[in-house]
């Protein structure tokens, strides 16, 4: 079976994008995993699947697998992919595009030819939405790694996310802390691990941990994630730069029961054939 595919990226953080509306597509965990590899396969962070909605209300389905194969609700910059993949395939000429998600409905925006607007949403904080074991809601929990104590913020965005501040993010324990803490206990689905460095009240400098991919270059959830974070701790104002290991993303967040506005680049790297 032959399966035509779009390799892009948003800053960095790449994908394979597969149009499952004008071809049959059938790929188990096992399989997604082996396309994922760098050496033997497409390589890639996350693999997009495009298929028909099942509801009345979106154009679109959107699903989203890690490379470990397992598939996952949200994913910022493959969104902004997404929009642009529809659009470049003919599979629609809508500027706004509502797409369902395992969570929920997304609206995206194209701004031009690149650049999309996402509307990831209004962010959840109770620990059993995240979900994450602790009692009861805080701004900040703890956890005992290691003997030592592990401070972050928490909260999800159609994914779970820990946010660690650090006071610099070329020297935080992303390698060695994030796949502890991804797969720790209190987090009975993963977690994305964040660390974050304030900059100044509208500018952060953020790298992500991903939970079933590893560090990326830019994971835009983890950037909202980041954000919200950061303006709850009153330590950024309602707009503000991320600044990520592949480039620059713009976010809005107007406080609780607001959802999070993120824009940003998108790029097409190649086209491809693949026989599975």
């Amino acid at each position: 079976m032959k399966l035509a595919f779009s390799k892009m990226h948003g800053l960095g953080n790449d994908f394979m994008v597969i149009d499952g509306i004008n071809q049959q597509v059938d790929l188990g965990a096992q399989r997604i995993a082996a396309l994922a590899n760098r050496n033997f396969g497409v390589g890639f962070d996350q693999l997009l699947l495009v298929e028909r909605p099942r509801s009345d209300n979106a154009r679109f389905r959107y699903r989203i697998f890690n490379a470990d194969g397992g598939e996952v609700a949200q994913c910022g910059n493959g969104a902004r992919c997404f929009a642009r993949f529809v659009r470049e395939k003919g599979l629609t000429d809508e500027r706004i595009i509502t797409v369902e998600t395992n969570t929920g409905l997304l609206t995206l925006r194209m701004i031009d030819a690149t650049r999309v607007e996402v509307n990831m949403g209004i962010p959840a904080f109770e620990p059993a939405d995240i979900p994450l074991d602790m009692p009861s809601r805080r701004s900040i929990y703890q956890l005992d790694i290691n003997g030592q104590p592990v401070v972050f913020s928490a909260l999800s965005l159609g994914n779970p996310h820990a946010v660690i501040l650090t006071d610099d993010v070329a020297t935080a324990a992303v390698r060695e802390l994030g796949p502890i803490l991804e797969s720790h206990p209190a987090f009975p689905e993963r977690v994305n691990v964040g660390f974050m460095q304030i900059v100044n009240r509208n500018e952060f400098k953020l790298r992500v941990f991903e939970r079933g991919s590893g560090e990326t270059q830019a994971c835009g959830s983890g950037a909202c994630a980041a954000m919200v974070a950061g303006h709850q701790l009153g330590l950024l104002d309602t707009q503000a730069r991320a600044e990520l290991t592949g480039g620059e993303l713009l976010l809005s967040w107007q406080g609780e029961g607001k959802p999070v506005m993120m824009t940003g680049d998108t790029a097409m790297v190649y086209e491809g054939e693949i026989t599975l």
